[in-house]
């Protein structure tokens, strides 16, 4: 979501660093451009205006302009300060979900029709059931016929729970039965979609403070469509004010959208984000960190978020054979597909690659993202399916007649096989170094899950048929 920004913020600092020393209008001069690239992404004028002149105060001060780094002290006021807009440090804490003190914790999901408000309500029960809980879901968006089919649907998908009644039964009446449904089913965690309009009208904020005035839910989140823009920051205000929110879940923040919702919202209305939805997939949905999102803003990646990604994909005991496997350079073919599809199950590559420090430069090279969004991975997976079990176990046995058979069978052609293998060869090499890294680390635990995880990306190195 936050490309544009990030490549515009990643030049300015570029300049400021190419500097040896770093004079008053130096910083007035960048800090123009960052008002402007802050502008473009669709953020709220008057925070925009606050956010810079807080900046160009504390970044034109001694210990900034005569340090030995100036640009890099710069950037660190930047990324204070859009921490503190995007909900401060105190944000992680505020985006935590309030419990209640006996079972079920109630969340009441409001927005406008076509938000996304159904959907997420099925991806916070998938969360909450992956951090033990048990979710239950219920159907109380009587105003369009298709919801309560849709959420029943998402419930057996999923293999969750969910409470609904015939059609002409109360909206009210369905949150309060639905109560007491909970705790004869000992569910923990109580998820009520409520119906929502293409515009805000007063029935439905009637409607939403009654059931809230009637179940007296623990959170009141409101789901906001991020691409919106200030759109997004007007409705959350409005729901804010008649009704009241705990918080907010932003959607679409896979999107191509400019991301000023995202950097306007907590500010203007007070509301923490609490959520984010990256994705269409039932499991795409994260929990909001302020100062995670700002060090993505900043090009600087998200390791934490990638080493939590890992850990919900990866068993450990595999892990830790593939470890052993990396260590001792036994790792081979089927192992680097397995990998592969492991990868693939935490999400889109551009987004996982987003999360690595200095990898945002990469992306922002067409050549590069088409290579990651398109069917190389698939070519790949097509190539060593082709291959037979002593092939893959041992590549150099592929010689050329068995080179020509490999791609008949995967309608590739010898070329993307010499590629592969070359590839292959290279991802070999880079996890023996990350082998040697890691033990110079002392072997983290966390770290060891995440190298291990992102074995399958050892591929994308030069001359792979990824083209990177």
């Amino acid at each position: 979501m936050f490309e544009s920004l990030s490549q515009r913020l990643d030049s300015v600092f570029d300049r400021l660093r190419g500097k040896g020393k770093v004079t008053e209008k130096d910083v007035a001069d960048a800090m123009r451009e960052v008002r402007q690239a802050l502008l473009e992404a669709d953020v709220n004028f008057k925070l925009v205006k606050q956010f810079v002149a807080r900046v160009q105060e504390r970044a034109i001060g001694a210990e900034v302009l005569e340090s030995l780094s100036p640009a890099q002290q710069v950037i660190s006021i930047v990324y204070d300060e859009l921490v503190k807009m995007l909900g401060g440090e105190d944000g992680a804490n505020a985006s935590k979900i309030t419990f209640a003190g006996a079972p079920p914790t109630i969340i009441l999901m409001v927005g406008l029709q076509g938000s996304g408000k159904t959907t997420h309500t099925a991806k916070l029960a998938q969360y909450f059931r992956k951090n033990g809980q048990k979710p239950g879901m219920v159907a109380a968006d009587m105003q369009r016929p298709a919801a309560v089919e849709q959420l029943k649907q998402l419930g057996r998908q999923l293999d969750i729970p969910v409470y609904r009644e015939p059609a002409g039964a109360k909206p009210v009446d369905i949150a309060q039965r639905s109560v007491r449904w909970a705790r004869e089913q000992a569910i923990t965690m109580l998820i009520i979609d409520t119906a929502g309009r293409l515009h805000i009208d007063e029935d439905l904020m009637r409607e939403v403070a009654t059931i809230r005035e009637r179940v007296h839910p623990q959170e009141s989140l409101l789901v906001v469509d991020a691409m919106t823009g200030q759109d997004a920051v007007r409705v959350a205000d409005e729901f804010n004010k008649s009704v009241g929110l705990t918080g907010l879940i932003l959607t679409k923040m896979d999107g191509d959208a400019r991301g000023g919702a995202a950097l306007s919202v907590r500010e203007v209305t007070g509301v923490p984000i609490k959520f984010m939805g990256t994705g269409e997939k039932t499991d795409a949905l994260e929990p909001f960190y302020p100062d995670r999102l700002a060090t993505r803003i900043l090009g600087m990646g998200d390791v934490l978020s990638l080493i939590e990604k890992a850990r919900e994909q990866i068993d450990e005991k595999d892990a830790v054979k593939m470890q052993k496997k990396m260590a001792n350079a036994s790792f081979d073919l089927d192992d680097f597909l397995n990998q592969m599809r492991q990868v693939k199950k935490m999400g889109p590559l551009t987004q996982l690659l987003e999360m690595i420090p200095g990898m945002g430069k990469a992306l922002s090279d067409p050549a590069v993202k088409e290579a990651l969004e398109g069917d190389q991975m698939k070519h790949t997976e097509a190539i060593i399916l082709s291959m037979t079990m002593e092939e893959r176990h041992n590549p150099d046995l592929i010689n050329a007649s068995r080179k020509k058979r490999i791609a008949r069978g995967s309608g590739m052609t010898v070329q993307d096989i010499n590629q592969l293998l070359a590839s292959f060869k290279q991802s070999q090499k880079m996890m023996k170094q990350m082998m040697g890294m890691q033990k110079a680390m002392g072997g983290r635990k966390g770290m060891r899950g995440l190298g291990s995880g992102m074995g399958g990306l050892g591929g994308m190195g030069g001359g792979s048929p990824f083209g990177l």
